[in-house]
C-alpha cells in the first residue's frame, strides 16, 4: 500500500463508515477492513481495477465522481476519502461539496504542483514540469486541474469548509516540517493531506 494511504488510514477513526473515490485495485479498503474495522467500501472509474478489486472480494463498483456522487443520500459516511484524484477529477471544486454532503468529514490528497522543483523545471526548460511519481508528458497525464497547496487553502476558506488538520509530505509519504508554515509547505511539500469538516453554517447559506 502506498505511505501516503498509510496516512490517510491514520486519520480515520475505528469502526467508520468510509467511501474511497478513484480506490484503484482497493488496498485502502483492505487495510481499513483489517485494521481497523471499518465499513469500507469503493467507487474507481477504471473497470480493470474493479475487477482486480472485487476478485479480492472487495465491495468496490464501478462509478464516476464526477456524475456519481448525487446518488449517495446525505450522511451516508463518516469519511469520504479521495487520494491524488482531486486533480483528474472534471469538477473538482463540486466533487468537495458532494463529499461533505455525503460524509462528516474528508479526506483529500493531492500532488502539490507548487513544489519548488517544479517551478525550476518551468523556469529552466519552459516546458511542462514531471517527477518520478507524476512521469507522463502533458499530452498524457490526468491531471487536468493541478493545484497547489495555497490553492487549496484559498479554497477551503472559499467554500467554508473547516481543516481539522493538514500535512505537506514528501512522495514517500514522510512528513514534511512545515505544519505551522503554509507557505513554507507550498514550496517545499511535494504532496498535500487534508482533513477537512463541513461547516453547517456555510452548507445553509
Amino acid at each position: 500500500m502506498r505511505v501516503d494511504l498509510e496516512l490517510i488510514a491514520g486519520m480515520i477513526a475505528p469502526g467508520s463508515r468510509v467511501l474511497d473515490i478513484g480506490c484503484g485495485d482497493g488496498a485502502l479498503i483492505d487495510h481499513l477492513f483489517r485494521t481497523r474495522e471499518c465499513d469500507a467500501r469503493g467507487i474507481e472509474i477504471d473497470m480493470a481495477e474493479v475487477t482486480r478489486a472485487v476478485a479480492h472480494g472487495l465491495p468496490v463498483m464501478q462509478g464516476d465522481a464526477d456524475t456519481d456522487l448525487t446518488h449517495y443520500p446525505d450522511d451516508a459516511f463518516d469519511y469520504v476519502v479521495l487520494s491524488r484524484t482531486l486533480q483528474a477529477v472534471g469538477r473538482p471544486r463540486e466533487v468537495l461539496r458532494q463529499m461533505l454532503r455525503i460524509g462528516t468529514r474528508a479526506i483529500v490528497s493531492f500532488p502539490n504542483f507548487g513544489h519548488w522543483s517544479l517551478r525550476w523545471q518551468l523556469l529552466t526548460t519552459g516546458r511542462m514540469p514531471m517527477t518520478k511519481t507524476w512521469g507522463r508528458m502533458w499530452y498524457e497525464t490526468p491531471n487536468i486541474h493541478p493545484c497547489t497547496i495555497r490553492d487549496f487553502f484559498s479554497l477551503c476558506d472559499e467554500e467554508g469548509y473547516r481543516v481539522e488538520t493538514w500535512l505537506a509530505a514528501d512522495d514517500a509519504g514522510r512528513h514534511a516540517p512545515w505544519r505551522r508554515a503554509p507557505m513554507l509547505a507550498n514550496l517545499f511539500g511535494e504532496q498535500g493531506l487534508f482533513l477537512l469538516r463541513r461547516d453547517h453554517r456555510a452548507f445553509r447559506a
